[in-house]
């Protein structure tokens, strides 16, 4: 009996021991997992940690970086809690190679882990051997099939491993033995081609066989010529294609496949394929091969690509047939996204398959796509008759719910596919009320939607632009939902590309609307937002560094437009979409808009500067906010914090951006709550606005209020569009009436994100997810909810650069219950409602209850 005793003891014993072991997972380079090409020559790596052990951090760690067997180099034990973008610091790494790194910490308990299973990267290729080639046939001038490049590489010997780098003007997909390269889709991405073209490496050893292997790359013209914006040819004019492949033989010769004179060229199934209009294959038609045009491009353009790819996601498949009742077949996918419709169908030689999408019904019930525009957004399939047949887009995609079929063939295994860049999933959010539940749904894939390789405005219409005043409203939402740390990476390297010598930004990034379309505040100032933004939840300095220049820049531009520090010039957008009806209008004045972002970007500039340790700047700048504040107080602030315009976006901005002195702040505040009320408790603002109000309500003591707005359901709110049936956020407040009737068809998306920026004020409010402002990347966390609204739960995760956050709490009757997960590596500062003061803690988990009064949520 003790023998056995003995033995339970030893066994929970050794249980404990290994609970409380730290171990690593996770491991990241530049952001990604094993990426297969990066062009920075100095890499940084991150990784977590895992441990059952409470209030554990990090005290020290070693990185070692291998050639295959063979040490590059270690960092040897750093003293250091730091478990985020950790850089190499040994010598240049040689290009196109690959290597593994691993690390080992220890721990504040005197633990330590073992060192990780081996993470991979491979260094981008700067020797390009390959020749750029183009169609050796003559294109037609319209509704151009796309083009196909092909090759065959005899393979005679057993290869230990084969790498293509692809890149293309246009879009393009690889096929080697007709085997897929790659699982990415619209590659390779959209930026500002002429002076960043993307290149991607693919590990193509397994799709390789002994003797002939055949290469087909197929090409779309994608953003690169066609109709993107408003106008052709953006970029180029031809198509074409850039192939290396460098294959290692295991006797260790080598062998370089390139692009060249060599290949082939000609057309085949895609008759036509549009970002726009849509794609159309021909299952009759068949290949005529002729040679391929070599032509004499620089390659200085070509950079890695740093972001996540566009791949498959979710497949709807229970779809809802509908006969409407102007007679037509309609399918109802039940939600609003951005991808395509795939399936197989059988029938005679040249039947058609066409295929057109919209977002929404009308008030008949009748399909509707007038608010595309001039998208046309159809898909054509004409059959071979030759069996059953498949169909699938390559180089579209479109933003539906519902499909308009007509055809005489049968269909079967039709599904709606959702692609979006593949950005990991971070944030979930839930409460008691179905509602929000709802709203929080359509801000998550609004947001996926819409990051189809840059951050579009909607994914349906003939537009799809990387707006840049979206992006800076949305981007603190979008952390919290996604990891964006790399995605906005790449469009931010776009958006300096294309910033303009005097430093103004322009309106969409990449930029094709033009020089002339630049220069609006709260457009413009994605250049300072997006990259602080960057660096206080990723942590990433390198990225803040990078894009140091841009942000001065554009301050820079816009004190060139400001005579006696007043920015009151120049064309703007203003408060986008702000309340109208036919008796009360909610516009801000333009120049209190330009003014207050003129000083946020310059607020941020200084932070930037402070962390960058450039002191010269620091004092420089913080010298012109003064200035830009006491001029913006003098020409449009009254001694009782009343402000012109007298509209809920002017008090937001003012209070948000700090323009105001302190002692009418608060008068301001009441000001902006007055204003509310008159609206019967109705937000009235519009994109500057909107993503800033409930915070700073809750900044000044009016948390009640930001709960009323929230939970609103009459227009103009946010729950509103949710009891029309939305299954994402609307791009206006009324997109569709309450008669069911449409607003303007010339700008109502049914799929725009930039409303959805309520969603950071339900993580950090309702569930009390915060970052703490002393240190960045949620390194200190402060849990801090502030229950209301009559909401009986609420529960939300976010996983952070060093784990998961979790909050979950409920009230049952006057008690208040909460549950609080901390990552290890991390503190944090807890506020239970109920009880005073904070408590400090480390990593673990939490339960906390109290007494509260439940007569005012």
């Amino acid at each position: 009996m003790n023998k056995h005793i003995s033995l339970i003891f030893l066994a929970q014993a050794l249980y404990l021991s290994l609970s409380a072991q730290v171990q690593v997972k996770q491991l990241l380079t530049e952001g990604l997992k094993d990426p297969q090409t990066i062009d920075n020559a100095h890499p940084r790596f991150s990784w977590k940690l895992s441990t059952e052990q409470k209030n554990t951090l990090q005290s020290a760690y070693e990185i070692t970086v291998m050639d295959g067997k063979k040490t590059t180099w270690t960092s040897g034990k750093i003293t250091s809690d730091e478990s985020l973008h950790a850089p190499y610091e040994g010598d240049a790494l040689t290009p196109g190679k690959l290597y593994s790194w691993k690390v080992k910490v220890w721990d504040n308990h005197g633990h330590n882990s073992a060192s990780t299973e081996p993470a991979y990267f491979r260094m981008g290729i700067t020797d390009w051997k390959a020749k750029w080639i183009e169609p050796g046939y003559t294109e037609q001038a319209t509704n151009r099939p796309c083009p196909i490049f092909k090759t065959t590489y005899r393979n005679g010997k057993k290869v230990a491993s084969a790498i293509a780098y692809i890149t293309s003007h246009g879009l393009y997909e690889a096929r080697i033995n007709d085997k897929k390269v790659g699982d990415g889709f619209l590659t390779p991405g959209f930026t500002s081609y002429n002076k960043r073209l993307q290149y991607q490496a693919y590990d193509v050893t397994n799709l390789l066989q002994s003797g002939d292997n055949n290469i087909e790359i197929t090409v779309g013209s994608g953003w690169y010529r066609g109709t993107i914006g408003w106008g052709d040819n953006k970029y180029g004019k031809t198509l074409g294609v850039l192939y290396q492949m460098e294959v290692t033989y295991t006797d260790g010769t080598k062998e370089t496949i390139i692009s060249d004179e060599h290949w082939k060229s000609g057309t085949g199934k895609i008759t036509y394929s549009e970002i726009y209009n849509g794609e159309w294959q021909d299952n009759r038609k068949e290949t005529t091969w002729t040679g391929v045009k070599v032509i004499d491009v620089p390659l200085n353009n070509l950079v890695a690509s740093v972001a996540p790819p566009v791949t498959k996601h979710q497949v709807f498949s229970n779809i809802k047939m509908i006969k409407t009742p102007a007679g037509e077949n309609v399918i109802d996918f039940g939600q609003n996204l951005s991808g395509f419709v795939h399936f197989k169908a059988s029938g005679q030689p040249g039947d058609s398959i066409i295929l057109e999408h919209g977002e929404i019904l009308d008030k008949k019930g009748n399909f509707y796509n007038a608010n595309l525009r001039t998208a046309a957004a159809k898909d054509i399939f004409v059959l071979s008759g030759k069996g059953e047949e498949y169909f699938e887009p390559h180089f579209t995609f479109h933003g539906f719910r519902y499909v308009r079929v007509r055809t005489k063939a049968k269909m079967t295994g039709i599904e709606a596919v959702a692609i979006y860049s593949n950005t990991p999933a971070t944030g979930d959010f839930e409460c008691s009320n179905a509602m929000i539940n709802q709203l929080q749904h359509n801000i998550q894939w609004s947001q996926v939607d819409n990051f189809v390789d840059i951050p579009t405005d909607c994914p349906q219409r003939d537009e799809r632009l990387g707006w840049t005043g979206d992006a800076q409203a949305f981007v603190q939402t979008a952390t919290f939902n996604h990891n964006v740390n790399t995605f906005f990476t790449k469009w931010l390297r776009d958006l300096a590309a294309d910033q303009l010598q005097n430093g103004s930004v322009p309106y969409v990034i990449p930029n094709v609307l033009g020089n002339d379309a630049t220069g609006s505040a709260g457009w413009g100032d994605a250049a300072t937002v997006v990259p602080w933004t960057m660096y206080q939840v990723y942590s990433d300095k390198r990225l803040l560094e990078q894009q140091y220049p841009s942000m001065k820049g554009w301050v820079d531009f816009i004190q060139l437009q400001s005579p006696n520090n007043m920015w009151a010039s120049g064309s703007h957008f203003g408060d986008w979409l702000s309340y109208k009806s036919e008796n009360r209008y909610a516009d801000t004045y333009t120049y209190i808009t330009t003014q207050c972002y003129y000083a946020l970007s310059t607020q941020l500039v200084i932070n930037a500067a402070k962390v960058l340790g450039k002191q010269d700047d620091v004092a420089k700048y913080s010298a012109l906010l003064k200035k830009i504040k006491d001029a913006f107080c003098a020409e449009y602030v009254t001694p009782n914090g009343r402000i012109m315009s007298n509209t809920q976006t002017s008090y937001v901005l003012a209070l948000a951006f700090d323009m105001l002195p302190e002692n009418i702040r608060a008068m301001a505040a009441k000001n902006l709550v007055d204003d509310i009320a008159s609206y019967n408790n109705h937000l009235t603002t519009g994109f500057l606005g909107t993503y800033l109000l409930s915070n700073t309500l809750t900044r000044f003591g009016y948390t009640d209020v930001a709960y009323k707005l929230l939970l609103q359901e009459t227009y103009p709110s946010w729950l509103y569009p949710v009891k029309m049936g939305a299954t994402t956020i609307w791009e206006r407040w009324d997109g569709m009436k309450t008669d069911s009737t449409f607003q303007t068809t010339d700008m109502n998306s049914f799929n725009h994100y930039a409303y959805g920026a309520i969603g950071d004020w339900m993580y950090k409010n309702i569930t009390g997810i915060n970052m703490d402002s002393s240190t960045t990347g949620f390194k200190k966390i402060r849990i801090m909810p502030r229950p209301g609204g009559n909401l009986t739960y609420a529960k939300a995760s976010y996983e952070s650069g060093y784990g998961k956050i979790g909050v979950d709490w409920k009230i049952q009757d006057t008690k208040f219950i909460m549950d609080v997960e901390i990552p290890v590596n991390t503190t944090a500062e807890i506020y239970v409602p109920g009880k005073e003061g904070k408590e400090e803690v480390g990593s673990g988990k939490y339960h906390y209850e109290s007494t509260i009064n439940t007569t005012k949520k």
